[in-house]
């Protein structure tokens, strides 16, 4: 039976930071990189995007995205060319998009899990059946289970998204396992969306995937600006694919969400991006302190945690051992001003929450949550 559409769910995760981001003292819990200061942006800009960020005029933009801006994304990718990009406001409008034209009622999803309520929400509320593929914590690492996968497949599927490096949990595939996702989007003729905000933030360097839309036609790569570029502010995202009709449909779509693009976030995106070595490695460096400083604090505690380090992103997901994630973060909230994510921010039933370590005030917010262990 196909299941009716019906009104958007409210988004979980983003009324939750509605209601204590900007009221909290210590943000624990954060999914993207300390924002860059337009200051330090603008001394990273070459001769020539400064004169355009000073001359610039605040009117329409081309639909698809600044031709500059294109080409520097296009670069990020191995086989994709300036054409395959579209810029997006931020990455939520491509996966809003990308389910409306992909999805019809009765059509069937597979979404990886925990995730980003966007990434299944909006199919339901499409009236598509969505199938929840849990990632699981084995062997030291989360990972997707390959067979899992493959049985999930049924004779309506139409699509398989993917969030990799992903969040909540820093996993990501192997190079292997992520081949045989490629190869399962061939052999079932499936259209595959795939996350890739956290790309570019791998701890080794060398796992980092190919995006998927240089390895399959079937594929659209999503980014965006937040997370590994640190300018969440800039509202910038973009989707990536070889598909040349789907790219037209795109367009037609975002003709009624957004139509183009911010004046300034494209300049400042280029800017970004074309000077992205210094970029992501500003990214990395706060990353890789804050990394350390958890894993001693996580290997003090073992007796309150289960904690196993992301493999790429600036977050993880550890796991309480004798406590209610809601009442563990309620309460530490409480008294000491400090914000974690519990698990049902992602419908997850399990007694986990989301760490984030891409801002530099980590060690006083961890001083916190020591000294609420301590009480």
């Amino acid at each position: 039976m196909t299941p009716p559409q019906s009104p958007i769910a409210p988004f979980e995760l983003e009324r939750y930071f509605a209601r204590h981001e900007f009221v909290t003292q210590f943000l624990l819990c954060s999914s993207d990189i300390e924002g860059l200061t337009l200051r330090e942006l603008l001394t990273l800009a070459d001769d020539d995007m400064r004169e355009r960020w000073e001359s610039l005029t605040l009117g329409y933009t081309e639909s698809p995205g600044h031709p500059l801006l294109r080409h520097a994304i296009a670069s990020l990718y191995t086989t994709l060319h300036d054409d395959d990009v579209i810029v997006t406001n931020s990455g939520e409008e491509p996966i809003y998009i990308a389910m409306r034209l992909l999805l019809r009622p009765g059509d069937h999803m597979i979404v990886t899990w925990p995730g980003y309520q966007s990434h299944y929400e909006i199919a339901r509320s499409i009236g598509a059946h969505v199938t929840l593929l849990p990632l699981h914590p084995r062997n030291g690492r989360w990972m997707i289970d390959l067979d899992e996968l493959r049985a999930a497949v049924r004779p309506n599927t139409r699509v398989l998204l993917t969030s990799f490096p992903h969040n909540p949990t820093g996993a990501l595939p192997t190079h292997n396992e992520w081949r045989a996702i490629a190869q399962l989007v061939e052999t079932h003729g499936l259209r595959w969306i795939s996350d890739e905000v956290y790309r570019g933030l791998e701890i080794v360097v060398a796992d980092q995937l190919q995006a998927a839309a240089d390895i399959s036609p079937r594929a659209l790569s999503i980014g965006a600006m937040s997370k590994t570029y640190a300018m969440a502010g800039a509202r910038i995202g973009w989707s990536a694919t070889q598909d040349a009709h789907l790219r037209e449909q795109f367009l037609i779509y975002k003709d009624y969400t957004t139509i183009c693009s911010s004046a300034p976030s494209e300049i400042l995106a280029t800017i970004a991006l074309r000077a992205g070595d210094a970029v992501v490695a500003r990214s990395r460096a706060i990353i890789d302190v804050n990394l350390a400083l958890a894993t001693q604090f996580f290997a003090t505690h073992t007796e309150h945690f289960e904690y196993i380090p992301p493999a790429a992103g600036s977050i993880a997901f550890p796991r309480l051992r004798h406590s209610d994630a809601d009442e563990f973060s309620a309460a530490l909230l409480r008294t000491h001003n400090t914000l974690l994510l519990p698990a049902s921010a992602f419908g997850y039933p399990q007694p986990h929450f989301r760490i984030g370590f891409g801002r530099p005030n980590f060690a006083q917010a961890l001083a916190q949550l020591e000294d609420f262990l301590t009480v």
